[in-house]
């Protein structure tokens, strides 16, 4: 059997980047996983060895590649993979998964994407202390949920860096001024009742390309990034207050507890009551 260990990471109320398990493996020779597909970004660096991965490019054709030792490949949402360690010399492992808000746009700055999974480093160095950061978290399991999220910070600032791309980014200065806009009055307004005109009329500009410019920049739509924000903070209230749920279905925006109720059970699967006496 392959020597593996893994961990489930406790508490998904991260709103920008949040972690979901970590784990190390040494494979036996031709372990394979897949084909299957994620729901979170997972990443895995290769500390020792070669092995194949299969995936699914942007345009759904199967591609193949090797990978060796100080490599590394990531698995974007929904993307179909198999990898499989070699025969004579099977890899080893250190592997995050890892999601959030503005995890799609620091991304867009780096090299990987569907059409190119393979993580080379243009740095040794930076290399080096994401496989720190990434070998911390594994063995540390037992710090609390805002040291561990610290390094996965880390993590990510190291891989983004040491995958920056080459070329030179295009980048619209006042869109992200928009973007930049919108988030702050959705941290400070959430609990109101507002609506996507009235974030994009702070931002001064029309509801359609505010929606199509977040959309890019964020990867979801303004009212899946409004709702998924007042879900994360509902889920503070129900695990550190006894506020009832109407109480708390107004203090994150929503006057008809119903309404909130039915878009919280859209999040978490289950109803505001079910999820306070599951994390209780």
């Amino acid at each position: 059997m392959s020597n593996i260990f893994f961990n489930i990471f406790p508490n998904e109320n991260f709103i920008d980047l949040g972690m979901y398990q970590y784990g190390c493996e040494q494979c036996e020779p031709g372990h394979s996983f897949g084909p299957a597909a994620r729901n979170h970004y997972l990443f895995h660096y290769i500390i020792a060895g070669t092995g194949t991965l299969m995936a699914d490019n942007a345009n759904g054709e199967t591609q193949t590649y090797s990978i060796k030792s100080g490599q590394g490949f990531l698995i974007f949402p929904g993307q179909i993979t198999t990898y499989i360690a070699d025969q004579e010399l099977p890899w080893e492992y250190v592997w995050i998964e890892f999601d959030g808000l503005r995890v799609k746009e620091a991304l867009a700055l780096t090299e990987l994407s569907k059409d190119a999974p393979v993580y080379r480093s243009h740095s040794k160095n930076l290399r080096e202390q994401m496989l720190n950061e990434m070998l911390y978290i594994a063995h540390h399991e037992k710090e609390s949920p805002f040291h561990l999220i610290g390094h996965l910070y880390l993590f990510f600032d190291y891989l983004t860096q040491s995958a920056k791309s080459s070329r030179l980014v295009k980048s619209s200065k006042m869109s992200d001024y928009y973007i930049k806009e919108a988030i702050n009055y959705i941290e400070q307004n959430f609990q109101n009742d507002i609506t996507i005109e009235d974030i994009a009329a702070v931002c001064g500009i029309n509801r359609s390309y505010f929606g199509k410019i977040f959309r890019n920049a964020v990867g979801r739509s303004p009212q899946e990034f409004l709702m998924n924000y007042r879900m994360v903070k509902a889920t503070e209230l129900l695990k550190l207050t006894s506020l009832s749920i109407a109480d708390i279905s107004s203090a994150v925006g929503y006057e008809n507890q119903l309404h909130f109720s039915r878009a919280f059970k859209t999040i978490y699967g289950v109803s505001p009551k079910e999820w306070r006496n599951q994390h209780r």
